[in-house]
C-alpha cells in the first residue's frame, strides 16, 4: 500500500511539474519573438505567430535565407521595407527595431546551431 501511495504521489509530482512548465512561457529565443507585442501587433500577420511564414505572405523569419542577413540588412528591411515588405521607420521605435533584429538572430542562432 505504502509503495502505491509514493508511485501515486510521484506520478502527481511529475503531472503538476509537467502542467507548470507547458503554462510557463519558454525563455527560448522563439517565444521572445513572437511573445513580442511588437511582432504580434505589426508582423505575424504576414510572417505567421510562429515566425515561419506564410503561403502567399511573408518569408519565414527561421529560414537559411533569414539566418544568412546581417542585423544592418534585417535592421534596413524592417525600416525601410523591401519588396511586399512595409516600411516600418515612421511606425516603431529604433529600440523596438534593434529588439526584434536580435531577436530575429538569436532565433536563427538556435535553428541553424542544431544542423
Amino acid at each position: 500500500m505504502k509503495t502505491c501511495l509514493l508511485a501515486v504521489a510521484a506520478s502527481s509530482l511529475f503531472f503538476a511539474r509537467s502542467a507548470l512548465y507547458a503554462q510557463t512561457p519558454s525563455s527560448g529565443s522563439e517565444a521572445t519573438l513572437t511573445a513580442n507585442p511588437v511582432y504580434t501587433k505589426n508582423c505575424a500577420k504576414c510572417h505567421g505567430k510562429t515566425a515561419e511564414g506564410r503561403h502567399f505572405a511573408g518569408p519565414s523569419l527561421t529560414s537559411p535565407k533569414a539566418a544568412a542577413m546581417s542585423a544592418d540588412d534585417l535592421r534596413s528591411m524592417i525600416a525601410n521595407g523591401k519588396g511586399h515588405m512595409p516600411k516600418f521607420a515612421a511606425k516603431l521605435k529604433p529600440e523596438e527595431i534593434d529588439a526584434l533584429v536580435q531577436q530575429i538572430l538569436v532565433i536563427n542562432k538556435k535553428s541553424f546551431s542544431r544542423l
